[in-house]
């Protein structure tokens, strides 16, 4: 089993991201607007962070932060999420994943 697959198996949404990136940071702030609580892994500041964004290239993630996995899914970088969110999709799927409840 990959790095990760068991990271993004603990929570509904899980966030690869550097400390330096305001798209990153930006996404996790829409995604928490809506009461959702994700786990952000600061590639940056983790011990094994070049394994993980080695993974995430490997996987064809590119760039690799941010990286957003809602439902143990990959689900998209900034650009993605972003559409997800203008075409009202965001939301049912924070719901569907269990990271909101209304």
């Amino acid at each position: 089993m990959t790095t990760v697959t068991s990271l993004v198996g603990e929570k509904p949404v899980v966030i690869f991201s550097k400390s330096t990136c305001c798209l990153s940071h930006s996404v996790a702030s829409l995604i928490r607007s809506f009461g959702a609580n994700p786990i952000v892994y600061d590639l940056d500041k983790i011990e094994n962070g070049s394994q993980i964004e080695g993974e995430l290239l490997q996987m064809g993630i590119k760039p690799s932060v941010p990286a957003v996995f809602i439902g143990q899914q990959f689900r998209g970088g900034s650009k993605k999420i972003m559409s997800l969110h203008v075409r009202n999709e965001l939301v049912p799927m924070l719901k569907d994943a269990g990271a909101i409840w209304i």
